[in-house]
């Protein structure tokens, strides 16, 4: 019944050490040999996936940057692409330094962050991702001027802020903007284009494989997830998921340190 699974990535298909356990891997990878179109649906950009090319080699398609861009892995090339215009960027920014955030650009390859952000991930709640963005992130110190050398490409900006309050000030501050944003991680806001969200992406991605929507599944745990899981034709909720996201679920699986994805998989799929 069903041809196509959407993935989040952070607290669903990757466990709490950031990894794919073989079982989870060899239930995608089953299902995808089978002919179903299993995809990442993610926050992530393709610098922040480098790590798990390996495990997803057989994935076609992916919805990243929350929906801000879906892209052909096989032929190495968006699909389609949103991007934030710079006027509001630079907003963003303004409202990052005021409250001492770390500013997060995402562009159509790149993962652009300042260094002494980069080296202090711990102050945001963001130490698990250290290692990854010591790697994969290239570092540019004044923000503005990057929007100003790469007119169009920033697809998303995550502020990773200190605390609650300080998150909550910008929020704020952001409501106003046209603008989607959503909550992820400890104290993080995501802002994509208006009307662009992991949902948003589902859609295009369904339309461009001619796929009906009450033929995807979704499998979430997050803010950022609540779009997408009220989407597609059946929703799953991960067991370690928000009790808000648990509610619109159609199924809650088990968590993401127990093979939530594997059980929802074996269950939906057989």
């Amino acid at each position: 019944m069903y041809k196509l699974l959407a993935l989040d990535m952070d607290g669903t298909v990757l466990n709490s050490d950031k990894k794919i356990s073989p079982r989870t891997k060899l239930a995608i990878d089953n299902l995808m040999k089978r002919g179903v179109a299993v995809v990442v649906s993610t926050g992530r950009n393709l610098a922040e996936l480098t790590d798990y090319r390996d495990d997803f080699r057989a994935m076609h398609y992916g919805i990243v940057i929350s929906g801000g861009m879906i892209y052909d892995f096989f032929n190495d090339k968006p699909v389609k692409v949103h991007a934030v215009d710079e006027e509001t960027i630079y907003k963003l920014i303004d409202f990052g330094l005021e409250e001492r955030a770390m500013i997060h650009l995402h562009t159509v390859s790149r993962s652009v962050a300042r260094e002494e952000d980069i080296q202090n991930m711990a102050a945001f709640g963001m130490g698990i991702y250290q290692g990854m963005f010591d790697r994969i992130c290239d570092r540019f110190d004044d923000p503005k001027e990057y929007i100003r050398t790469h007119p169009g490409e920033v697809i998303k900006v995550n502020l990773y802020h200190r605390d609650k309050a300080s998150r909550d000030r910008n929020f704020a501050r952001i409501k106003p903007l046209n603008l989607s944003i959503s909550y992820a991680e400890a104290f993080n806001l995501e802002m994509s284009p208006a009307n662009v969200t992991k949902a948003s992406g589902l859609v295009e991605l369904c339309d461009f494989l001619k796929i009906d929507l009450s033929e995807a599944v979704a499998i979430g745990d997050a803010d950022n997830d609540k779009e997408i899981l009220q989407t597609a034709g059946l929703s799953v909720a991960m067991g370690n998921a928000s009790d808000d996201i648990k509610r619109l679920a159609d199924f809650v699986t088990l968590d993401n340190d127990n093979d939530g994805v594997a059980f929802a998989i074996e269950k939906f799929f057989g």
